[in-house]
């Protein structure tokens, strides 16, 4: 396991501070002390990338297909290596992190094969017309165009599939960029191993150097002197709302501000309506709180139906699910002290009533599920209750009726996602408040849970800020190769001279849409 920082192919270690490893479940010390970069050597880093990206851009759809390909085989070539490294950084299950593995290999062959049918860069060609009047028409043809180094910041809850070869980086490398990632401090040793999995496909397929780089340090030091560097073009993070906004305010300060896609704070609204208060939606939503102890985007963190005689039952019942369930541990020491911190202030709350028994644990770092519950008055007057809560938490708001529930939804701020539990009437019956939800939220769910982000061409992870910081864009998904690319036009320009995407001949036989019709030809 390297230790030292990878600036491309080079390894550098010339700092004397470090990042060490920590077991959460035990708060034991793992080996392994990476070295934190110092200013030179993100400067080379950056350099290198730079010089890369002139190189790697030019590479065809096929050799960058290859390279994704390769990065896939070269993970799963750690083996368990990897998972017990993983689990031991995050305590998390073997299961869950062998299924994250999965999931990060599935999403390089998904870009990997996004590219090599070359459809994705949106060819678009309208063709000259001399005889056009009063003024002929030109030529114009135009093409999505990588911009350049990107900066990615790992997560904290994804050790995998949102870090080191996560999404982010397998969707800015899929559409020709060259790649920087800051490693997360919580799983140092596992974005070593991915990372070095990642340079040795590189050189396997003949990649410049400098097309990826790991830089382990603090998100203030490192990742700030990243964003503000006029080398980088582009940015991806996943974490809290306050570490991505003091980034996209950097982003956007800068001489030549750029795109800084953030996906931050969500809670994630789910809308019981009377006909959905039983023993089936308590089950999903028991589970869903508490998956991973909570630790997801995706968290269900606010509950909200019409008072009632139902809703208590249904409270009841919900309440009785969680306490069963017994505590988790969570990805770090400073996230558990976060969680328990908001607990307490929670329990100071004189209009918020603790549904759920309490669950005394000795163990450092677990977590106890919470559900609690308030009056819809009370909420209205203290919005910032619906703030993310990271962790198994659960608020229930009890509405006095639709007029009160309508009020709450317009006045929630941007989220990932929107639940509704119900019947196929309630569509007619709860018109309103479902449009209502609709225009907070990136991604809207029917009898189900948002826990649990399927990665497919249709998904939109994403949604009106803060959930995320433009929510015209998705980090899950082929669609998430649109953040880091940007449209190009070539006006009357030489055939043999075009992007083989263009020309005439079509070379790549990809779709183009040319005269405003699809076509191959």
């Amino acid at each position: 396991m390297i230790e030292d920082n990878l600036l491309g192919f080079y390894e550098s270690g010339k700092g004397d501070q470090f990042t060490q490893g920590v077991d959460p479940a035990t708060g034991k010390l793992l080996f392994g002390k990476f070295k934190n970069a110092i200013s030179s050597e993100v400067d080379e880093a950056l350099k290198r990338s730079a010089e890369a990206f002139e190189i790697y851009r030019k590479k065809s759809a096929n050799e960058k297909a290859k390279f994704l390909y390769t990065i896939a085989d070269q993970i799963e070539e750690i083996g368990e290596t990897l998972i017990e490294r993983c689990c031991a950084e995050s305590g998390l299950a073997s299961a869950r992190i062998t299924g994250e593995r999965g999931r990060t290999t599935s999403q390089l062959r998904m870009f990997a094969d996004l590219i090599e049918d070359g459809s994705w860069v949106e060819a678009t060609i309208e063709r000259a017309d001399a005889d056009r009047s009063p003024i002929p028409k030109p030529d114009i043809r135009r093409i999505l165009t990588p911009m350049g180094p990107v900066v990615i910041f790992a997560a904290s809850n994804f050790p995998l599939a949102f870090s080191t070869a996560g999404g982010d980086t397998a969707s800015a490398l899929a559409g020709g960029n060259t790649v920087i990632v800051k490693a997360h401090s919580a799983h140092p040793g596992t974005s070593a191993l991915v990372g070095e999995a990642i340079n040795k496909a590189a050189i396997k397929c003949n990649m410049p150097d400098g097309v990826f780089s790991l830089l382990h340090g603090s998100g203030k030091d490192v990742g700030q002197r990243l964003i503000k560097d006029k080398r980088v073009k582009a940015a991806g993070f996943t974490g809290s709302e306050k570490a991505g906004r003091i980034l996209y305010d950097l982003a956007n300060q800068r001489e030549e501000p750029i795109p800084f896609f953030a996906e931050m704070g969500s809670v994630n609204p789910v809308l019981v309506l009377p006909s959905a208060l039983n023993s089936d939606t308590a089950e999903m939503l028991s589970s869903s709180i508490t998956l991973g102890s909570g630790q997801f985007c995706t968290n269900p963190g606010l509950i909200l139906s019409i008072a009632g005689n139902a809703l208590e039952d249904f409270i009841g019942e919900l309440s009785q699910r969680l306490s069963r369930i017994d505590p988790q541990v969570m990805l770090t020491e400073k996230i558990c002290k976060s969680y328990n911190d908001m607990k307490s202030l929670s329990s100071a709350n004189q209009h918020l009533k603790n549904e759920t028994e309490s669950i005394d644990t000795a163990q450092k770092n677990y977590a106890t599920p919470v559900l609690l519950s308030i009056e819809g008055k009370d909420f209205l007057n203290n919005l910032n209750l619906s703030n993310e809560v990271f962790g198994p938490y659960s608020i229930i708001v009890k509405c006095k009726d639709k007029d009160q529930l309508n009020e709450i939804l317009a006045n929630l701020k941007g989220q990932l996602t929107g639940t509704v539990f119900g019947a196929s009437q309630d569509f007619e019956d709860f018109t309103q408040l479902i449009d209502q939800l609709e225009k907070r939220v990136g991604r809207l769910i029917f009898n189900g849970v948002p826990t649990g982000v399927e990665v497919c061409a249709s998904m939109q992870h994403g949604g009106p800020y803060p959930a995320s910081s433009d929510s015209r864009f998705t980090s899950v998904g082929t669609m998430a190769i649109k953040r880091f690319v940007r449209p190009i036009a070539f006006q009357s320009w030489p055939d043999e001279q075009l992007p083989h995407e263009l020309q005439d001949s079509n070379p790549l036989n990809i779709w183009r849409l040319i005269d405003g019709k699809w076509t191959k030809d």
